[in-house]
């Protein structure tokens, strides 16, 4: 059953808790005796939309993984809401209301796409009505995931599999959401439906923090953005203040 936007939104607001702040401070990763992140210190607020640029070995796949507990964190701290992430396991990190989609997608190519969904509803119970209202929004979302839900992941084109890889991380019911390079190998068309998804997930009031090397695409999805360069913030503001700044023009969007 296709559902109007209206009624998504409102079902979508009236299942998941109000949003919280993503505060980091001072946040470093060191790989040996390697500084990847320096000190870095940002917010995403309730039903803000972040996005990080920066070249390759900026440190902002770095920065995703260290959010998400999955690197260790050589200094800093990590706070959703009231909640102190610095210690906490990657494994509840999810538990606590932010999704993670990493860079590269990581699908399991051996199971049917809906399993994969249903995967990344492991902190829920599966026969929780919620839960299948969950992934029928998912459905709604992403239309091609519900024609090909007993297709085997692995035989999904690139494009299908990001749409897998965001659906899988919904399935938790998010306030906030962390996305690796989304665009990464897609064709024009495909990084404008993913554009298309991430403007709608912002509208329904889903906070987001995208780490990508697409700069007009951050600058579309997102209100705000930090330029990282050698693990360090190099610059902040509004998408439309930095997209208009000489140097990022110069430096990101070639122009």
């Amino acid at each position: 059953m296709t559902t109007s936007a209206p009624e998504h939104k409102k079902r979508a607001a009236a299942s998941r808790q109000e949003p919280e702040a993503l505060t980091v401070e001072d946040l470093s990763v060191h790989y040996g005796g390697v500084c990847a992140v320096k000190s870095i210190s940002f917010t995403v607020a309730p039903g803000q939309s972040v996005g990080i640029i920066g070249a390759n070995g900026a440190g902002k796949t770095s920065t995703l993984k260290a959010l998400m507990g999955l690197v260790p964190r050589s200094g800093g701290s990590v706070r959703f809401g009231d909640t102190d992430l610095t210690r906490v396991k990657a494994r509840d990190i999810v538990r606590h209301g932010i999704g993670y989609v990493p860079e590269g997608r990581h699908v399991f190519p051996g199971l049917p796409v809906e399993k994969n969904l249903m995967l990344g509803a492991y902190a829920r119970p599966w026969r929780d009505p919620q839960t299948k209202q969950t992934l029928d929004e998912v459905y709604e979302l992403f239309p091609v995931l519900g024609e090909m839900r007993s297709r085997l992941a692995g035989a999904l084109s690139g494009g299908q599999q990001q749409m897998l890889a965001v659906g899988r991380a919904l399935m938790a019911r998010p306030r906030l959401i962390l996305l690796d390079e989304p665009s990464m190998g897609l064709s024009p068309k495909l990084v404008e439906d993913i554009l298309a998804v991430l403007v709608r997930l912002r509208q329904e009031g889903l906070s987001l923090l995208l780490v990508e090397q697409n700069a007009k695409l951050t600058f579309e999805a997102t209100s705000d953005c930090v330029v990282m360069e050698n693990g360090e913030v190099a610059m902040t503001g509004t998408s439309r203040e930095l997209r208009e700044d000489v140097r990022v023009r110069r430096i990101y969007l070639g122009l």
